[in-house]
């Protein structure tokens, strides 16, 4: 058998917590899963909201193929360049406004590793998102017939809060689509599978970031703001930094997914970058 395209996803990187246990991962995912392309949410970066132009270089310095963005993806309007450049794989939801500035998919070129294309595309959900946007379903069939390849392999990213919109997103896509992959609750979940039709499915990934913390944030902060109703600016979180993701085998001639396994990386807090 053909080996496969072998993807790496990494959950919302979350601040310098998230992005300090991630330059561990990475090395230590390559050498266990030998990957083709690395993928990472990075729309947490900026101190657990937004992205700017360095904090996306230094992903790409760690070997990052290709960054999602989520409902943060305009917090830090100096990302809006990046966005806008073709050259660069990084993309915003696709199911934003039409006038919003930015690319809707993300196309990672084929070469020795990888003998077919592969197209990376993000939708933000309805229920219960504070950032409006369009119909996902809809958006994602439309991208679809956009794609410049008539079977494309597809990973599709449901940055999402509720787990039942994310279900029924994978099983509107099960057989069209190489994998869907659950983000933006921060909380890995443990039901990675393959769906009847050959779709890899999480609902969702986790982040990599600091697990003693409420999804990133520094628990007095926000025990503050529940607990008294009075409005708070929430500290990053510190301790417990793990990198969960998955990592996912695609077949190169079907485009459907073969496997998908967790990551899940506890941080070594005695080697750098947490010691320098």
């Amino acid at each position: 058998m053909q080996r496969g395209i072998v993807s790496a996803f990494f959950g919302d990187c979350v601040g310098q917590p998230g992005r300090r246990v991630l330059a561990q991962a990475i090395p230590q995912v390559r050498a266990e899963s030998s990957p083709d392309l690395i993928i990472v949410n990075g729309e947490n970066l900026r101190n657990g909201s937004g992205i700017t132009p360095d904090l996306y270089k230094g992903l790409r310095e760690l070997g990052v193929d290709a960054v999602t963005l989520g409902d943060h993806a305009f917090r830090d309007p100096r990302i809006t360049p990046v966005l806008e450049d073709p050259a660069e794989p990084i993309a915003r939801p696709a199911n934003l406004s039409a006038k919003a500035p930015g690319k809707r998919w993300i196309r990672i070129a084929k070469s020795a590793a990888r003998p077919r294309d592969i197209f990376v595309v993000t939708v933000l959900g309805r229920v219960f998102m504070n950032l409006h946007a369009d119909d996902p379903f809809a958006c994602v069939d439309a991208v679809l017939a956009l794609l410049p390849e008539t079977s494309p392999i597809v990973i599709v990213e449901a940055h999402m809060e509720a787990t039942s919109e994310k279900a029924a997103l994978a099983h509107y896509l099960d057989g069209r689509v190489a994998a869907v992959i659950g983000s933006h609750t921060h909380i890995p979940t443990a039901d990675a599978r393959i769906m009847r039709g050959g779709t890899a499915f999480i609902t969702d990934v986790g982040m990599c970031g600091p697990y003693s913390s409420v999804i990133g944030r520094d628990p007095v902060g926000v025990l503050r703001a529940m607990t008294t109703g009075v409005h708070t600016n929430f500290e990053m979180g510190e301790g417990g930094e793990r990198a969960c993701g998955c990592v996912i085998e695609i077949d190169p001639i079907s485009g459907k997914a073969r496997s998908i396994s967790r990551i899940d990386i506890e941080a070594d807090l005695k080697r750098p970058p947490f010691t320098r």
